[in-house]
C-alpha cells in the first residue's frame, strides 16, 4: 500500500502545498519520520544526501507551529551557508501557506539585517553555528522557547570544528526542546552529542535507494593535486561529451574551476550556493536547452537538479562519503542510457576510493590519461572528420568561389587548403596540452615527534624559495601553521576562517596548501579581523595559527 502526505494528518494547507509542489508519495525517511516528530519524539535519523530530509523534518515543524508568537519556535543547525539558504528557502516554500517566518542567518551577512528581522518577530530559524553564537551572546536571539532544534548534517558540523559552539547553542535552548539529529555517519563524537544531549531518541536508518547501475561505467584516473586541472582538460579532449556535470568540494572551487575551463576552450559555468534563486534557474534552463554543455557543482547546490540527459559525470573532488558518490554518479546512465562517471583522485584519496568501492561492491577501474601525440591526433581526427562531412555534404560553393578566386591569383591548391586547415585549427591554441608530473606517493602522516619541528621549518624554507607572492591587488598573504601533512583541503581553510574571523568565504582569495603550511590571499580590509583571532581556528581538533606571510 503506498503511503500519501495526506496519511499524516498534517494540516490541509501543508498537504495541498506539497501536492503543488509536485510531491505526493513520501520518500522512506520521510515516510518513517514525519509521524514520530509531530509526536514532539526526538529522533535520531541516519541518511546520505537526496533521501528527502529537509521535508521529512520540515512538514512537522510547520505542522506543530503555534500560530501569532513572538519568539522563535523552532531552530535548525546546517554546516555551510549554502545548506542554511536553501534548508530555508525550502521550510518557507513548505510553509507560504500557513505564512512562516524563515529566517537564515549566515556569517558574511549584515548582523543590522539579521537583528531587525529577530525583532519584527521569526518563527524558525537556520543558520551556521558561528553567527548563530555571534547572535545569542549579542543577546540578539532568544531560543529560551524553543521546542523543535534540528542538528543538519551533524558529522559536517563535527570534521568542521563546530561540536563546542553546537554544544553552546544547545545550552542555550529549554531542556524539554524536542532534538532532531540528522547524519549521514555516526561518529563517536556524535553519538556522546545524542547521549548528553537528546532524550530517548528513536533510531531510523535509510539506506541508499539505490547503488551505481550496470549502465554508467565508472572509471578513475590517479593524479597528484597540482595536475587534476591538466588531467580534467585532458579527459575533456577526448572523451565524448554531450552534457557534463562536474562536482568540486567548495563554493569558491566551483567558481574558480569553471573559470579556468572557460579560459581553456571548453565553456563551464558554476551551480553554487552564491546565487540567487532566479540566477540558478537561468543557469540550470541553460544546461537542460544545451545552451551551456559543461556545468561545475557543490553536492548542497545540485540538489533538486533533475536532468536525464547527462554524458558524464566527473568528481574533480572525491565526495567525503560513500553514499554521496552514489548520488552523484545516478546522475548519468538513466532512462536506460549509457553515462560515464569518473573520478580524479589524489594519492591520499586512495583509501575512500576503496571505501567507496567496498561500499557499492563495484569495482572502479583504473584509466591512463591520453598522452599528448594521442590527444594531438585525437584533434586532427576530428578535424578530418568534420572536412569529410563538409565534402559529402557539398554545399560550399561560396567557399568555392573563394577558392576558384586565390587559384586565379597563381596560388597552388594545395597550398590553399593547408592555409584553410591552419585557420581552423587556430583555436586549438586556446588549449595548450598541460605536462603531467608522475604521480608521487603519498606521505604517511606518522612522523615521528623527534625532529618532527626541524623537518617542518626546513620545509618551510624550502617551500618558500619557491613560492610566488599574492599579485592580486588588495589582497594580502596570510599563512597557516598546517598543510598537506595534516589533511588540509580548501574547505577547511575557507570554514575556519569565515566563521572564526566572521569575514565572508566568497571574498577569500587563492589558497596554496604546500606540505606543512598553507598559504591564503584576504581582502586587506579583513586581515586585521584574521589576525585578531589567531589562536581560535582550528580544523577539526587541531588548533592553527595565522600570522602574515
Amino acid at each position: 500500500m503506498t503511503t500519501e502526505f495526506s496519511s499524516f494528518s498534517l494540516h490541509p494547507e501543508l498537504v495541498q502545498t506539497v501536492a503543488d509542489l509536485g510531491y505526493t508519495t513520501p520518500t522512506p525517511i520521510q515516510a518513517a519520520i514525519i509521524p514520530t516528530m509531530m509526536t514532539g519524539q526526538d529522533i535520531i535519523a541516519q541518511s546520505q544526501t537526496g533521501t528527502g530530509k529537509t521535508a521529512a523534518f520540515s512538514l512537522p515543524i510547520l505542522h506543530n507551529l503555534e500560530a501569532n508568537q513572538d519568539h522563535v519556535q523552532a531552530l535548525v543547525l546546517a554546516p555551510t551557508r549554502e545548506l542554511a539558504m536553501q534548508v530555508a528557502q525550502a521550510m518557507y516554500q513548505y510553509g507560504r501557506a500557513i505564512n512562516v517566518r524563515v529566517l537564515p542567518v549566515y556569517g558574511g551577512q549584515s548582523y543590522s539585517r539579521q537583528i531587525n528581522r529577530l525583532k519584527k518577530g521569526i518563527d524558525v530559524v537556520v543558520g551556521t553555528p558561528g553567527r548563530l553564537l555571534d547572535l545569542i551572546r549579542q543577546k540578539a536571539l532568544d531560543l529560551s522557547q524553543v521546542s523543535t532544534v534540528v542538528l543538519d548534517e551533524a558529522d559536517e558540523m563535527l570534521s568542521m570544528g563546530f561540536i563546542e559552539d553546537i554544544e553552546a547553542i544547545l545550552e542555550a535552548t529549554p531542556l524539554a526542546r524536542q532534538t532532531a539529529l540528522f547524519s549521514a555517519t555516526l561518529p563517536a563524537e556524535i553519538r556522546r552529542l545524542a547521549n548528553q544531549y537528546m532524550h530517548k531518541p528513536h533510531s531510523f536508518r535509510v539506506e541508499a535507494s539505490q547503488l551505481t547501475v550496470s549502465t554508467v561505467e565508472q572509471r578513475y584516473y590517479l593524479v597528484n593535486e597540482s595536475d587534476k586541472l591538466a588531467a580534467l582538460t585532458r579527459l575533456f579532449e577526448v572523451e565524448p561529451i554531450t552534457s557534463a556535470l562536474i562536482f568540486a568540494r567548495t563554493r569558491v572551487g566551483t567558481g574558480e574551476l569553471a573559470n579556468e575551463l572557460t579560459v581553456r576552450g571548453f565553456p563551464a559555468e558554476s551551480l553554487n550556493g552564491d546565487l540567487s534563486q532566479d540566477a540558478r534557474e537561468r543557469v540550470l534552463d541553460r544546461f537542460r536547452q544545451q545552451q551551456i554543455t559543461v556545468l561545475v557543482a557543490t553536492d548542497v547546490a545540485a540538489r533538486g537538479l533533475d536532468i536525464d540527459d547527462i554524458s558524464h559525470v566527473f568528481n574533480f573532488d572525491l565526495p567525503p562519503e560513500p553514499e554521496v558518490y552514489v548520488h552523484r554518479v545516478g546522475r548519468t546512465g538513466r532512462a536506460g542510457k549509457e553515462g560515464v562517471a569518473i573520478s580524479i583522485v589524489t594519492p591520499r584519496e586512495r583509501w575512500l576510493l576503496r571505501k567507496i568501492e567496498s561500499y557499492t561492491k563495484q569495482s572502479i577501474t583504473q584509466a591512463t590519461l591520453p598522452t599528448i601525440p594521442e590527444i594531438k591526433q585525437h584533434r586532427e581526427s576530428q578535424l578530418v572528420e568534420q572536412m569529410l562531412i563538409w565534402l559529402r555534404r557539398d554545399r560550399c560553393r561560396r567557399e568555392q568561389e573563394i577558392v576558384a578566386e586565390l587559384i586565379e591569383q597563381g596560388f597552388d591548391i594545395a597550398d590553399i587548403a593547408a592555409s584553410a586547415l591552419k585557420v581552423a585549427r587556430a583555436e586549438e591554441k586556446q588549449r595548450p596540452i598541460e605536462p603531467i608530473a608522475e604521480v608521487r606517493p603519498s606521505r604517511p602522516n606518522r612522523d615521528k615527534q623527534n625532529g618532527k619541528q626541524n623537518r617542518r621549518s626546513r620545509n618551510r624554507r624550502r617551500d618558500d624559495r619557491f613560492q610566488d607572492r599574492s599579485q592580486e591587488a588588495g589582497m594580502v598573504q596570510l599563512s597557516l601553521d598546517a598543510g598537506k601533512a595534516d589533511g588540509v583541503q580548501v574547505n577547511h581553510v575557507v570554514g575556519t576562517l569565515a566563521y572564526h574571523a566572521d569575514i565572508p568565504g566568497n571574498a577569500i582569495g587563492k589558497i596554496r596548501i604546500q606540505d606543512q603550511h598553507t598559504l591564503v590571499d584576504v581582502p586587506e580590509q579583513f586581515v586585521g579581523q584574521v589576525l585578531a583571532k589567531t589562536g581560535s581556528f582550528r580544523i577539526g581538533k587541531q588548533r592553527i595559527a595565522v600570522e602574515r606571510a
